[in-house]
Parts: C-alpha cells; sequence; structure tokens
C-alpha cells in the first residue's frame, strides 16, 4: 500500500486553500488539528469532526481526514468528556484530523459554494458576501425560471428542501451560501439579488421573505457542506495515488 509523507499532503492543503492568510470566523482554526505519527495511506472526508466519525474513520483504516467543521472553535476547553473521547480514537487509530472552514467554502474550484454551483448546473457570474475583503459566496446565472431551480434542487438533496418562493418567477441571478445563510440575508438586495439557495435559515427570515420578495431555498446546512471534503480528498487521492472515502453522517440539519 503507497504511503505519503503527512507534511506532504498538510502542504498541498495550505497551498490550495490559502492557508495560512484565509480569514475565518473567531476561534476557526484551518489547517491540521491533530498529526499522526507522520505517514498517511488512506484519506476519509467528512463534514463534522465527531466521535462517530472518528470512530466510523478508523474502522475504515483511514490515517488522514478531512473535515468542514473542525475541533476548535470557541479557544481553550478541557479535555473532558466527547472531546477527549474524539482524542483517545484518534490517537488509538492514528488518525491525523485536517479542518478547512471559510476556506472551503469560498474556493473558487473546490468549494462547496463552487461545487453545489456545478452540480445545478449553474454558471458563476460572481463573488458574494465579502468577509475580511474575502467573498464566502457566490453568484450564479438562474436557470429559465425558479420552478426549473427547484426541481434541481429536489434531485440533488433527496432529503428534502424548504422553498419559500415569494420573489420573482424568473429571477435573472441566484446566489449560493451553503451552511448558514443568515449572513447573506441583508446583503442580498443591495447585491440586486431576490434568490438565495443555502443550508438553513432562522424562523424570522420567513416575514422578510414575504415582505421583500425574496425566493430562499434551504437544504440543509449539512447537506450543503459535503462537497468541498470531498472535491478536497478526491485531489489528494488522485495527486498522491491514494484511495480515499467519505464518511457520510445521517444528520438531518
Amino acid at each position: 500500500m503507497p504511503a505519503v509523507a503527512l507534511a506532504d499532503l498538510v502542504a498541498h492543503c495550505q497551498q490550495r486553500l490559502g492557508l495560512p492568510g484565509f480569514p475565518d470566523f473567531p476561534g476557526s482554526l484551518n489547517g491540521l488539528q491533530i498529526e499522526n505519527t507522520g505517514t498517511v495511506t488512506r484519506l476519509g472526508a467528512a463534514v463534522d469532526a465527531g466521535l462517530h466519525t472518528f470512530r466510523a474513520a478508523a474502522a475504515a483504516g483511514v490515517d488522514f481526514l478531512l473535515v468542514h467543521h473542525g475541533l476548535f472553535w470557541d479557544g481553550a476547553r478541557p479535555l473532558v468528556g466527547a472531546q477527549r473521547e474524539r482524542l483517545q480514537v484518534a490517537f488509538a487509530a492514528n488518525l491525523a484530523v485536517y479542518s478547512a472552514h471559510l476556506p472551503l467554502d469560498a474556493h473558487p474550484e473546490l468549494g462547496n459554494n463552487a461545487r453545489l454551483a456545478g452540480a445545478l448546473d449553474l454558471v458563476p457570474v460572481r463573488g458574494f458576501l465579502p468577509y475580511q475583503g474575502r467573498d464566502i459566496g457566490l453568484v450564479t446565472a438562474a436557470p429559465a425560471n425558479r420552478s426549473t431551480l427547484r426541481a434541481r434542487l429536489e434531485v440533488l438533496f433527496p432529503g428534502g428542501i424548504t422553498a419559500l418562493e415569494f420573489g420573482p418567477e424568473h429571477p435573472r441571478e441566484v446566489a449560493l451560501l451553503t451552511g448558514s445563510g443568515m449572513s447573506a440575508i441583508d446583503s442580498l438586495a443591495p447585491a440586486g439579488l431576490d434568490t438565495l439557495v443555502t443550508g438553513e435559515l432562522k424562523q424570522s427570515v420567513f416575514n422578510r421573505a414575504q415582505e421583500e420578495h425574496l425566493n430562499l431555498y434551504l437544504c440543509g446546512h449539512y447537506a450543503t457542506e459535503t462537497f468541498g471534503v470531498q472535491a478536497l480528498a478526491a485531489e489528494l487521492a488522485h495527486r498522491f495515488g491514494l484511495p480515499w472515502v467519505f464518511l457520510p453522517s445521517d444528520c438531518p440539519l
């Protein structure tokens, strides 16, 4: 079985995602979060660095796990409870963990937004929603009508979507923001947008959708963020000649 140096994989990820240097939310830690003994034979990809994911990775023989939501978000925390168990599983399985949050949402080729656009056969037009100088959303050309968009979403997300269709039947453009879409709502109208595909929104947005004539499509925070980690894992597998596996979750949110 081929083996690749952990450092080489990390270096490729860092270079490809523009790390360090790409901004992220306070507390988010992008990059290598757990190292192993230094070599990798099997890649894994998952959305969340949860205990069940770590156990699944260990059972699958994964020793380099790419995740979108990593272990560290809120500064220092004691290594107790589930956090201790995660680390215990990782150390026992010689599992390295690499996390990429906003860099893997926004990447123009590997990102969740870009890959979602491709899966929906939507052509990217421009970036959207700047965060510390970097666009973390994406604007695409719209299909013929919103019914076509909704039908494509229903095929892509068989677990179900929520469609709030109070905007035009024939939108000109579609904004994409995987995961939580709350940060995009205030920016739609100033950007000349009325249609958004995202993962989740708060209940209060329903009234705004009616009042501001918006089309909003909620497809699941988890479901909309499965694309980037798989794209990066597939690229690493091709470049370094390693097998890879996606470790899905039954998360319905």
